[in-house]
């Protein structure tokens, strides 16, 4: 204001400085508003507008004069950027939509968190940055675009359980749980293996418990999906976790053995709580299982895991009920440990292994309990051996009959081809060709129906498998190479597989041709007319057909032109002409251009007719041309008939509304006697 003071004294000079300060001011509103443009936030409306109007009418004023009010605008309006931005520190978040709170995902919420926390740290003052603006709204804007990149670095340390990393961990974390639970119960029923071995044993454990805890870590930043979408807020995954019965089973899990200060190191029963992060291990077998390529095995071999972990547990708890009663009172606990034959730690558990295998495999052959105690447990375990029995039984056998569910499938199917061809009397000769066709088919694995296997997928996962196994085989036909890729697709989903014998014709001379084909594997020769002398031999990749398919003026017509065999079993792929038209209704550019191709296939072998060209469609195009008239003339008949009863009900409409009104007038109008009278009356 001093500057401006002057002018009273100074006319000139100070004309001068307003000038010159105006221009400075000038520049720092405009390089403020430039810089406030910024993706992390957008300056209010009104605000732009109010700067708009006050920057026009200092660029006014400036022509003008700067003697009467530029000056006084120019510090108006920094005085209420400066108060707009303090408002805008001091509105730390948004004021929340309970309707759009309800409807928003767990991301989005997240999202305007770390907008909320970005904009309370906009008013923050740290070291002056060079190129920073003067203006807090630029600076605020940087500040929250920071924090956000801040937050997503935050955010990128989340666990997705659907990673190899997420099954990797399970395996690491799967060793410590299996440790606890074969050998604690081991350690805690033989002294002389807790004893013998105690420091192996003090740092196998915390070892074991540092995995415990660092399981925890990674339980509390594993991602879960809600809405579709994967959760990465820290805050959201804590809440999650510590909602489920897992955090609590880890946390009892983690407790601390303490009681070793007062009871001493050789009471491995204080570890016991650390058997309840079991379900960590099952979760490991059933990801093993979805991912293994011989599930039916790893079953089996789970389910006997299962039944000796059990006949272990169950040794260790006849040796400690033995200890309990005494070694070798009577006839059905362990002998007596004094004998050095049964004195050894080995000795000892192996005599509980056998007499736990002997009574849960219900064989039987051991010593018959004595007191009660004893016949409590051996009742015990009756029941258990007769549910593991059971279990065994029904699981072992359901596996192998899963397992040679396929082999059943085909042995039926080839059983009854053969049943089939002896009650037809048919040749030994094309007999034994059937028999060896079934036998190529099984042993190659090529008895597997792809659409019956595949209809349970999505479609767009159905589509993804067939172009991954035969996009590339398809490309490798010269007249597909430089179609769309939407028609390749429809395309790959319409071929089918086909497998031919030794000997057999794919096609003959004179044939009509339906289908071209594609070798997959295999070797195929173009024969004379007796079937002997070869011409050319087609191996892996190879195509014909296709000329055929397409009817663009062939002298031979869709006619074949050679015979071809297969010389030994070949594996080949078929597109029918059907299938190739239907996908072709939808592509006319590339129907155009298949057969532009095919007829510059022709004339190069000068086998074009050109008449049968010029002709165009064959007829097999007129009965589809005549089959869409038809279904359009059906269509316009059920319009039509729509209309017509349309009209028809509009039209009773009106004829009853014509009668009531009828009524009425006639109801209004007085008889007809009475006018001549009234008439009279008034002369």
């Amino acid at each position: 204001m001093a500057k401006i003071s002057t002018q009273y004294s100074h006319p000139s000079r100070a004309h001068h400085l307003a000038v010159r300060t105006t221009d400075r001011d000038l520049d720092r509103i405009e390089n403020g508003l430039s810089r406030t443009h910024l993706p992390c936030e957008e300056t209010p409306l009104e605000l732009q507008e109010g700067v708009a109007m006050e920057t026009r009418g200092l660029a006014e004023s400036k022509r003008s004069s700067f003697t009467s009010q530029g000056p006084a605008r120019l510090s108006r309006l920094i005085i209420s950027l400066r108060a707009w931005a303090a408002r805008l520190l001091r509105h730390e978040d948004q004021r929340p939509d309970s309707f759009l709170e309800s409807f928003r995902g767990a991301e989005l919420k997240e999202v305007s968190g770390r907008e909320g926390r970005a904009q309370s740290n906009t008013g923050s003052q740290g070291p002056p940055d060079r190129g920073r603006s003067d203006w807090p709204l630029a600076r605020s804007n940087t500040n929250a675009c920071n924090n956000s990149e801040k937050e997503k670095k935050k955010d990128a340390i989340v666990v997705d359980p659907s990673n190899n990393m997420y099954y990797h961990w399970l395996t690491v974390i799967a060793v410590p749980i299996f440790y606890n639970w074969c050998l604690l119960v081991c350690r805690a029923c033989f002294d002389e293996l807790q004893s013998g071995y105690l420091m192996l044993w003090l740092v196998l454990d915390y070892s074991a418990d540092f995995l415990y805890g660092f399981d925890v870590l990674i339980r509390a930043r594993t991602g879960f999906l809600e809405q579709g979408l994967m959760v990465t807020g820290a805050n959201q995954l804590w809440k999650h976790y510590t909602k489920t019965l897992h955090f609590k089973l880890d946390m009892l899990s983690l407790v601390t053995d303490l009681a070793y200060f007062k009871l001493g190191m050789n009471y491995p029963e204080l570890r016991f709580n650390r058997l309840l992060k079991l379900t960590r291990l099952f979760e490991f077998f059933d990801r093993t299982e979805t991912r293994t390529n011989y599930p039916n095995m790893f079953r089996i071999g789970n389910l006997v895991l299962y039944i000796l972990i059990i006949i272990h547990w169950n040794a260790c708890i006849y040796f400690a009920i033995s200890k309990f009663i005494g070694f070798g009172t009577d006839s059905w606990v362990y002998p007596n440990i004094s004998n050095p034959e049964y004195g050894r730690l080995s000795r000892k558990y192996i005599y509980s292994l056998y007499w736990s295998t002997l009574t849960l495999t219900t064989i039987g052959e051991t010593p018959p309990p004595v007191k009660e105690e004893e016949y409590l447990f051996v009742v015990l375990d009756f029941l258990v051996g007769v549910l593991i029995f059971a279990t065994i039984v029904g699981n072992v056998g359901s596996m192998i009959l899963h397992m040679n569910s396929s082999r059943t499938e085909f042995q039926a199917k080839s059983d009854s081809i053969k049943q089939y061809m002896q009650f037809r009397k048919v040749t030994k000769d094309l007999e034994t060709r059937v028999i060896r066709w079934f036998d190529y088919l099984w042993a190659n694995k090529k008895m597997v129906d792809e659409k019956e296997v595949l209809k349970s997928l999505p479609d767009k996962l159905r589509a993804e498998i067939a172009i991954n196994v035969h996009l590339d085989t398809l490309k490798k036909v010269h007249i597909f190479q430089d179609c769309e890729v939407g028609l390749l697709v429809e395309l790959v989903l319409k071929l089918r597989p086909a497998v031919f014998s030794p000997g057999d014709y794919i096609c003959k001379k004179g044939d009509i041709g339906r289908e071209m084909y594609i070798i997959k594997e295999g070797k195929l020769a173009v024969v004379a007319e007796d079937g002997i002398t070869q011409f050319v031999v087609l191996s892996d990749g190879s195509y014909f057909g296709e000329i055929s398919i397409l009817n663009i003026g062939s002298k031979s017509g869709n006619r074949r032109t050679a015979n071809i065999r297969s010389i030994g079993y070949s594996d080949l792929f078929c597109l029918s002409k059907d299938d190739l038209m239907e996908a072709l209704t939808e592509y006319p550019e590339a129907k155009k251009a298949l057969e532009e191709k095919g007829r510059q296939i022709l004339m190069k072998d000068n086998l074009i007719d050109e008449e049968l060209a010029k002709a165009g469609a064959d007829p097999q195009d007129i009965e589809e041309k005549v089959e869409h008239l038809e279904s359009s003339l059906d269509t316009l008949q059920t319009r039509f008939a729509r209309l017509l009863a349309e009209y028809s009900a509009t039209q009773m409409t009106v004829k009853q509304r014509l009668s009531q009104l009828e009524s009425q007038v006639k109801i209004g109008l007085p008889p007809d006697g009475d006018a001549p009278q009234t008439e009279a009356k008034q002369q």
